[in-house]
């Protein structure tokens, strides 16, 4: 052994390993703040530091065999405690290993998300994590409540620009109240080390803001600070507290972060108000009035102060949506979302907002999703804690049929904000379900359950598990938990369906026309696709006359819209098509359904749907032989049709004894279907 360390001496093996290990903490802490900026994966790191262990240990060894005294025979010891320094190498790169990979299939939706099934959603903190809790509202006018809400909001978008830091998302935290005991446990739900906290008192033109900077798991206040404005001097606060927060969790800004947080989106106090209104209903309101009020808020602001452009793009944004969905069809044009989006960019071409609204833009309104993919790329690289874009890259990346790259975005955003239920309920419901993968989507929603039990779209989506596989009992248990009085996308699509799959052709009938507008300009694509759905109840139920009332009523809308229905994604592919077979014009309805299949070759999701109205449409008409030929395709194809639907649906009727029909469902239909009354 003297021997040994003698030669230890010689070899000069622990001046090595201080060196080598002074400069790899050196090179790690560079490529940290490197990766951060540019935005490299965080495995990219992870690679890095195993390759500097390995190197470690490869290091020792070079060092021992090319000492002072050359090399030369081995004793046994040296053999031994050689040995032992590789094993404790390799048994420490397992461990890394098998901590980065735990116990999770390569495919699981919440693999590198800290999350199981049935489990509450966590990450592991780090020291520049940060969740902003809801600001208590102090006002005694109710009317100013929106703004506690707006302030908070502003703030979190400052903290999100910040590279440096991890934001988790509003959506996250707003079911968590504004001043909470359990501080340590939120943090841990959340996944973040750090709160920050806030109340915002508004009295006329004076307002009162209070934020606080807390550590979660010592409850200790890491800084605080108040500011008492005025409506003409408070539009520089959040980016006052976003820097502030930023030197309190020592995280570096670049030159362009600093800019960007320290700017001011307008100097009109009408304006500012008028926006935070838009924030609010964009962020808490929910369904179509308050998203076209949310629209609204952000145009007065702009009619306010014409170069403001954040509200310019948050009123693109909110109306591109509408345009995809066919809602406001009279003033929610292609042109109305251009001039916003492009105003925006025009006014401030580095701002995330404005890339984002000209990304859903070109997603939304001009369908050119390689141009979209390539702005939603700049847009996250100015907004780095947005799950939301990395979910629209996602929604995208799906419409491409490019399903691995989109799953693996969405798995990013939820390892970034595991509590956010739009990113969880997307990958569930826009997902999971179109490739069939229910027993995923069946545990992602139930996660999204536990963080908002009464999720009525949520509760929807599970029902339509059950529903693509022929369990109609469980659908209708998911369906009897929904809220009374709801009318959510989801949730109203699965409760149409389950009263078609049952044969209650009059509940059905009564269910939607219940929510439809009475004026044909107002009805909005789901409008359509529920007047579909109702004319072939109504034909079902030997309403004949009723039934062509409301094809005809469809085919009038349609006809009346300025810019036709091919852009509406819930309505374009299938609506007009049914409408002419309803009305059992046979030519015309196979002519438009495949003038939509031709035309929705770039989008591999709306394609399936034309391809299934096509089936549909020689289904109704008896012909067996063509509607057959498009079967088995769409039973593979992602977003079509599972042998349990083919059994349930009554619009296959009419071939429903074909035999080729029957060996396609794969189950007998009796153990499906409720025989028609």
């Amino acid at each position: 052994m003297n021997d040994f360390l003698q030669r230890l001496r010689e070899r000069k093996l622990v001046q090595w390993a201080l060196a080598y290990i002074a400069a790899a903490f050196a090179l790690i802490q560079v490529l940290d703040i490197v990766a951060q900026r540019f935005g490299w994966p965080e495995y990219s790191v992870r690679f890095i530091i195993i390759a500097l262990t390995v190197g470690f240990f490869v290091t020792l060894v070079l060092a021992w065999y090319h000492g002072d005294r050359g090399a030369q025979r081995v004793s046994g010891i040296e053999l031994l405690i050689l040995a032992s320094l590789l094993s404790i190498g390799g048994g420490f790169l397992w461990r890394i290993a098998a901590s980065s990979n735990a116990s999770e299939p390569p495919d699981s939706p919440t693999r590198g998300t800290g999350m199981t099934p049935g489990s509450t959603p966590s990450v592991r903190a780090d020291d520049k994590s940060i969740a902003v809790l809801p600001f208590a509202n102090l006002s005694h006018d109710p009317d100013n409540a929106f703004f506690a809400d707006g302030m908070q909001d502003e703030i979190l978008t400052k903290l999100s620009k910040i590279g440096a830091l991890r934001v988790v998302s509003r959506t996250s935290t707003q079911r968590y109240a504004s001043a909470p005991e359990n501080l340590a446990e939120i943090a841990r739900q959340l996944g973040v080390a750090n709160i920050l906290e806030g109340s915002v008192q508004k009295a006329g033109n004076s307002v009162h803001i209070n934020v606080q900077l807390i550590g979660a798991a010592k409850d200790e206040h890491l800084w605080a600070e108040s500011y008492n404005r005025t409506l003409d001097d408070i539009f520089g606060v959040e980016g006052e507290v976003a820097q502030a927060v930023a030197d309190a969790l020592k995280a570096t800004l670049t030159g362009a972060e600093r800019q960007v947080v320290s700017a001011k989106g307008t100097e009109n106090p009408k304006a500012y108000e008028a926006y935070l209104r838009g924030r609010v209903l964009e962020d808490t309101g929910y369904g179509l009035n308050a998203e076209t009020r949310g629209i609204n808020a952000f145009l007065d602001a702009t009619k306010l102060d014409p170069k403001y452009a954040a509200a310019w793009a948050y009123a693109a944004i909110g109306m591109s949506d509408q345009y995809f969905n066919g809602v406001n069809a009279q003033r929610v044009t292609a042109a109305a979302v251009r001039e916003a989006a492009e105003t925006a960019l025009k006014l401030q071409p580095d701002l995330g907002e404005a890339l984002l609204a000209h990304a859903y833009y070109l997603y939304h309104v001009v369908r050119d999703y390689p141009a979209a993919l390539e702005e939603f790329k700049r847009a996250f690289a100015k907004l780095p804690n947005n799950p939301d874009v990395l979910a629209a890259l996602f929604f995208v990346e799906r419409r491409m049929g490019r399903w691995d790259e989109g799953l693996a975005l969405m798995r990013e955003a939820i390892a970034r904000d595991p509590g956010n239920i739009n990113v969880l309920g997307g990958l569930g419901c826009e997902g999971l379900i179109y490739l069939r993968r229910f027993d995923e989507a069946r545990d992602v929603l139930k996660q999204v359950l536990q963080l908002a039990p009464d999720g009525s779209d949520t509760l929807g989506c599970l029902a339509q598990v059950e529903q693509y596989e022929g369990r109609l009992d469980a659908a209708d248990a998911w369906l009897a938990r929904t809220p009374p009085a709801t009318n959510d996308y989801y949730q109203s699509f699965a409760r149409a369906t389950q009263l078609a799959y049952r044969r209650k052709f009059a509940e059905l009938i009564q269910w939607l026309q219940s929510s439809l507008p009475s004026a044909d300009a107002a009805l909005s694509g789901a409008d359509m696709s529920s007047l579909i759905s109702i004319g072939y109840a109504q034909k079902w139920s030997g309403k004949t006359d009723a039934a062509k009332q409301t094809f005809e009523r469809t085919i009038r809308a349609i006809q009346s819209r300025p810019e036709g229905i091919d852009h509406i994604t819930s309505a374009g592919p299938n609506v007009l098509a049914l409408a002419y077979a309803g009305l059992g014009d046979q030519t015309r309805a196979v002519t438009e359904a495949k003038h939509q299949v031709e035309m929705r070759h770039y989008d591999t999701l709306e394609e399936v749907t034309a391809q299934i109205a096509l089936a549909e449409i020689y289904a109704q008409h008896g012909d067996g032989d063509a509607a057959v030929a498009l079967l088995p395709h769409l039973l593979e194809a992602p977003a079509g049709l599972t042998p349990a639907l083919l059994a349930l649906d009554p619009i296959w009727d009419p071939i429903r004894d074909d035999p080729r029909f029957v060996a396609l469902t794969k189950l007998p239909v009796k153990e499906y279907m409720v025989p028609p009354r």
